[in-house]
């Protein structure tokens, strides 16, 4: 549910550099004679079940070793700064904002899991076979239910109805610069309006009072209405944050516009030049299993990209998955990020 600090500058991400940390200790750690380690670089928002890699472990013979590198931008970018010496052996939490960047960097050895067929080779992004999908995470706005209803105020339905002047002040977003769900955000009304109508809509959000903040903490903590910490009752969040807003009487404080959602897809794959390659090929074939996938909406907040994965019963009620979700061509996205961030910064910003 968090993804929050896409680091895009160079100085953010050496920074980062040197002041990250391996869960279990300050460096990478040496396995026992004869045990096999794998090196799992993440996300900061990457969470497990507790005994499950104990248990792929049992299996396999191989222990797993997480690093957190910073959220999806931070992380791409390490992988590229450390591309000669990799960090790890297998990568988790590259998303499809940033999925291009990793591959036309050669970060990856391709590998195509057994495992992708059973729903994750529907999110390929490309023939490389260089990254399989584990999750997705769709971006949405997410509106105050109790705020609408004591307003007498039907809920916006799609991005259009954002910028009617009846939701003028009511709107807070995160920055595409500094946020990945920004970006996402950023990305869908360029899917929606077109490179020739994108900048306008911009305009109109503007013009009707959106607030924009750095990440989805600040926006969804601070500003959100919900619990009474803001009075922005409209906010850029997750189509499954509704989840986590259900009341002691069962009924959902907050609901997701599903119709204004942009999907991110979330990818593992081997690291060029890992050391424990052969092993590395299993653990991202255990990231796509069954066991595994089962347990990405409880502790992540998303969804599992396998097919027939059963969602928790509160999800199903509360936080279906979209239907249809916007999304670009990684291709596109790779050609137009930079350009359309800073495009964005002299529109809103400047």
């Amino acid at each position: 549910m968090r993804r929050t600090t896409a680091a895009f500058a160079l100085v953010t991400t050496l920074a980062m550099l040197t002041g990250c940390s391996l869960i279990g200790g300050s460096g990478a750690t040496p396995a026992p004679p004869g045990e096999t380690k794998v090196v799992l670089l993440t996300h900061e928002s990457f969470a497990v079940s507790e005994g499950l890699f104990a248990e792929f472990k049992k299996q396999t013979g191989i222990t797993v070793e997480q690093r957190a590198l910073g959220d999806a931008g931070a992380l791409t970018n390490q992988l590229v700064l450390t591309k000669a010496n990799p960090l790890g052996d297998v990568v988790f939490g590259v998303d499809s904002t940033f999925a291009s960047r990793a591959i036309d960097n050669g970060l990856l050895d391709p590998y195509q899991s057994p495992e992708a067929a059973k729903g994750p080779q529907r999110y390929a992004v490309d023939g490389s076979g260089a990254l399989s999908a584990v999750d997705l995470g769709d971006v949405c706005m997410n509106v105050d239910l109790a705020y609408f209803a004591q307003k007498g105020l039907a809920e916006p339905k799609s991005l259009d109805e954002l910028a009617d002047p009846k939701y003028k002040d009511l709107l807070v977003v995160s920055d595409p610069a500094t946020s990945s769900p920004g970006l996402a955000f950023l990305l869908n009304t360029v899917a929606k309006f077109g490179e020739d109508g994108w900048a306008g809509y911009w305009n109109r959000l503007k013009a009707n009072g959106v607030k924009v903040v750095n990440g989805w903490e600040t926006a969804y903590k601070q500003e959100f209405s919900v619990g009474g910490k803001g009075n922005r009752p409209i906010v850029l969040s997750y189509a499954s944050s509704p989840a986590a807003e259900v009341g002691q009487d069962g009924k959902p404080k907050t609901k997701a516009l599903l119709d204004t959602c942009y999907r991110q897809v979330e990818y593992a794959g081997v690291l060029k030049g890992a050391k424990q390659p052969e092993a590395a090929r299993k653990l991202v074939d255990f990231l796509l299993g069954e066991k595994f996938q089962a347990q990405v909406a409880e502790q992540m907040y998303v969804y599992p990209a396998r097919e027939g994965v059963a969602l928790p019963a509160v999800w199903q009620q509360v936080a279906p998955q979209p239907r249809q979700a916007a999304a670009l061509p990684a291709a596109k996205v790779a050609e137009g990020r930079e350009r359309w961030v800073e495009q964005w910064r002299k529109l809103v910003q400047g």
